[in-house]
């Protein structure tokens, strides 16, 4: 497990990278609560936007932002809720996005934003 540990750390680094380069600004990381984990909470101009950071090897049969399951997606909705409420930013603007990481051809990764990915039901 601690393999696995060190390899969610690395690629939750080259995510928050990634999303400096583009104007993200991160403002917390592996965030713990009774919902769940958050791995990046960031910045993005006026939206406080959550990430989810995906990592698949070449070896895998699902690219890495098809491998979040609906139960993964209901611990997310969960815990940005309860970050929300703890921090009395229930009125803020937000949404949840996911950052997958794959091997890449041209360069070490490739990594794709997807902004909006994971929306609570109305």
């Amino acid at each position: 497990m601690e393999g696995r540990k060190a390899i969610g750390t690395h690629f939750e680094g080259v995510a928050a990278r990634y999303l400096a380069s583009r104007g993200v600004k991160i403002r917390e990381r592996n965030v713990y609560n009774r919902g769940g984990e958050i791995d990046l909470i960031g910045q993005d101009e006026d939206t406080l936007v959550f990430f989810e950071v995906r990592y698949r090897g070449s070896g895998s049969l699902v690219d890495p932002a098809s491998s979040i399951s609906y139960s993964k997606q209901q611990r997310l909705l969960k815990a940005v809720s309860f970050y929300l409420h703890r921090h009395h930013l229930r009125d803020t603007l937000c949404r949840i996005d996911v950052v997958a990481i794959s091997p890449g051809t041209l360069k070490k990764y490739r990594v794709q934003w997807i902004k909006n990915a994971i929306q609570a039901g109305v």
